[in-house]
């Protein structure tokens, strides 16, 4: 356990577990629920006692260098703000899993303040509880692309869906039911800022902040990188029977070392595998597994796919190789080598603004202009992947 030196005395209630007995701590008055940590029991806090209101499942590892109690500091209208991680929910939705801190912020107040610092796939935002200033309508209402203002601001609608709470630990907020589906809504603006809309507590809980990186938040108790080891997972390949490893808890694919088979994971490791065998190899200038500093960062590439590119009526086909790369605390980046030469491209958590002409957007103050529009295919992949990768996938691509 970490604790912020400089912070003040926080006041603290106590009760034993009525499940076990032992003590269930809470520091926020504004938390409801907290997960005992002996016998995993949901508590209740219910007057001067605790009430059982059921039992939570298992975490599962998602490798995230946060634990609970760790602390840091965010800049929050201006002010400097300490804050403590003291809760931890785990969701599963149709785009995946990823994790929610619930984020203690020390203010002028014993009591303090809740936020959130979200997880996804290394990629991190800090979010507060607002007053959205209307009531919001119903999930289905909102539609990719489209948008829609909260308190005046002008939102786009990036993504809508149904998620479910797979488990908890520590202090908690009022918790939607274990593994029932609610309606998630996430919201994005032309300056990086980002809503999310969560349907599972009623009225909907709206919160907004942006996307930060964890070396800013100053972090103390982290979990030790250097005594960390991971464990791969290995299964038979079930096209050739060979040893297959899995490095990364969020992978969705992998391909086999052997037949170079195409293997998803989207049911997990002990689910039904299907592969999809691929022929003609493209061979990686960087070998899978290779570590360098780029940019400051230390990357690993963990997965590899070749794409082939067609511009509208053009017979005549372009490609291109793209190197997933992989840090435990930025997340996801590619490294993409195209005839033009090396780029790095990270995935943006605001919304350009098209022009109306759509030969030109805006992102973050600075204007670019439409290069080329194409349809794209993936034509072989090698390593691991955080999406549901397959050979013949096709997109449509602006640069």
């Amino acid at each position: 356990m970490a604790t912020e030196p400089s912070s003040p005395t926080q006041r603290f209630y106590r009760a034993p577990c009525p499940g076990c007995g032992a003590p269930v701590e809470f520091r926020s008055a504004q938390s409801t629920h907290a997960v005992c940590p002996y016998c995993q029991s949901t508590v209740v806090r219910s007057g001067e006692a605790l009430q059982r209101v059921g039992k939570m499942a298992e975490l599962f590892d998602d490798h995230s260098p946060l634990q609970l109690m760790a602390s840091g500091r965010i800049t929050l209208d201006g002010k400097d703000t300490p804050f403590t991680l003291i809760g931890r929910l785990q969701y599963k939705g149709d785009a995946g899993t990823w994790t929610e801190w619930v984020a203690f912020l020390q203010d002028d107040t014993q009591d303090g303040v809740m936020a959130t610092l979200g997880e996804d796939n290394g990629a991190y935002v800090f979010t507060r509880p607002i007053d959205a200033g209307r009531e919001m309508p119903a999930p289905e209402r909102f539609r990719i692309g489209t948008t829609t203002a909260i308190n005046g601001k002008p939102y786009s609608v990036a993504y809508t869906g149904q998620a479910s709470l797979m488990s908890a630990q520590g202090e908690l907020p009022k918790l939607p039911k274990l593994g029932e589906p609610f309606g998630m809504v996430e919201l994005r603006s032309a300056d990086g800022e980002v809503v999310s809309i969560d349907y599972g507590h009623t009225p909907p809980t709206v919160e907004r902040g942006k996307a930060v990186l964890l070396e800013d938040l100053q972090l103390q108790g982290l979990k030790d990188e250097s005594a960390k080891e991971e464990k791969a997972r290995q299964f038979s390949c079930p096209h050739c029977g060979a040893p297959v490893q899995v490095q990364l808890a969020t992978s969705k694919s992998v391909t086999c070392g052997a037949c170079a088979s195409i293997i998803s994971l989207a049911d997990g490791v002990g689910g039904e595998l299907a592969s999809a065998t691929q022929d003609a190899p493209v061979r990686p200038i960087i070998a899978l597994g290779s570590k360098a500093l780029l940019q400051g960062v230390q990357w690993q590439v963990v997965g590899f796919q070749h794409r082939m590119g067609q511009e509208p009526g053009d017979d005549e086909q372009f490609g291109w190789s793209e190197y997933l790369l992989y840090n435990q605390k930025r997340g996801f980046a590619f490294l993409v080598d195209s005839t033009e030469g090396w780029s790095m491209v990270r995935p943006t958590t605001g919304a350009p603004q098209m022009a109306a002409t759509g030969r030109s957007a805006t992102y973050l103050g600075t204007q670019y202009e439409l290069k080329s529009t194409y349809t794209a295919e993936t034509t072989y992949v090698l390593g691991e992947f955080y999406w549901q990768v397959a050979r013949g996938q096709k997109t449509s691509n602006r640069d």
